[in-house]
Order: structure tokens, then sequence, then C-alpha cells
């Protein structure tokens, strides 16, 4: 099981974004596993957090504290300009590629039409996605371990 993860939390939509965090907090606790939380702005600096944490572990393993997965909460709800479709698309492109990359990134960044929406995905007595995302992390670290010594599940 990890033995640490990072929450990176834009609380833009604060109240969205509380239960959000919430729920994956509820979802690691009951896994035992041991976190950290960070805030920025919003979705679209959430990757970079993500990058400046691997980087400061590849250039200071020992002094770095050491997060085996990340979980990215926030919400970007659909405005009336195009700002929403740069916000939506870019931080999930982004998340994506660092997956691919192989670090293993749980994400609950809500894209959706309105505040209802948002509140129904986010409400840990709803859908829970914060608690997802936190699922999301915790299984993409036990397959990239199991990979990694040549295990599947």
């Amino acid at each position: 099981m990890a033995s640490k993860v990072l929450i990176i939390e834009a609380p833009f939509y604060q109240h969205i974004t509380d239960q959000l965090v919430a729920g994956a907090i509820a979802t690691l606790e009951e896994a035992g596993v041991d976190y950290d939380r960070i805030t920025v702005p919003g979705a679209f600096e959430i990757p970079g957090v993500i990058t400046f944490a691997e980087l400061a572990q590849e250039d200071h393993p020992v002094a770095a504290k050491h997060y085996e997965g990340y979980i990215a909460l926030g919400c970007v709800i659909r405005g009336e300009t195009s700002h929403y479709d740069y916000v939506a698309g870019e931080s999930c492109r982004a998340l994506m590629d660092l997956s691919l990359e192989g670090v293993a990134i749980g994400n609950g960044i809500l894209t959706v039409e309105n505040e209802a929406q948002a509140l129904v995905r986010a409400g840990v007595d709803q859908k829970n996605k914060g608690g997802d995302a936190a699922e999301a992390c915790l299984r993409m670290i036990e397959v990239r371990s199991a990979l990694m010594h040549g295990k599947t599940q």
C-alpha cells in the first residue's frame, strides 16, 4: 500500500472543493495512507505542482518528501466564454501526460455545466468523486508497483 500521497486542491469553488477533499481524506484514512495537502489557485495549476513534486524527488531523493501518487481536486464550471474549454481540456491533458510518464494520479477535477451538477458529484453523501479520485490514485500505485515487480493482478 502507498506510504504517502499528495492532495492538490484548487479551491476556486471552496464549498465544492471542501467536499472533494473530505471524500479523498476519508478514503485515504480508511486505507491507512498518509497524505499532505497543498492549495493552488485553480485547476490549471494542479499538473504543475505534480511536476514540481516529481522533480524535487528526483533532485533530492533523501531530503524531499516522497509521494507515491497524487490526487487532483478542483472544479471547473462552464461559463459564458471559452475559458472553461481551455482550463478543463488542458488540465486534463496535462494530468494524462503525467500518467503516461508513470505518475500515479487520481483525477478529481470536476468539469460540469453548473454548480448543481458539481455539488452532486462532490458531495460525500452523493457521488463522492473526491473519494473516487483517492481510490483511483491508490489503485494506480498498486498496479504500477506490481508491474515494476513483474507481477500482474
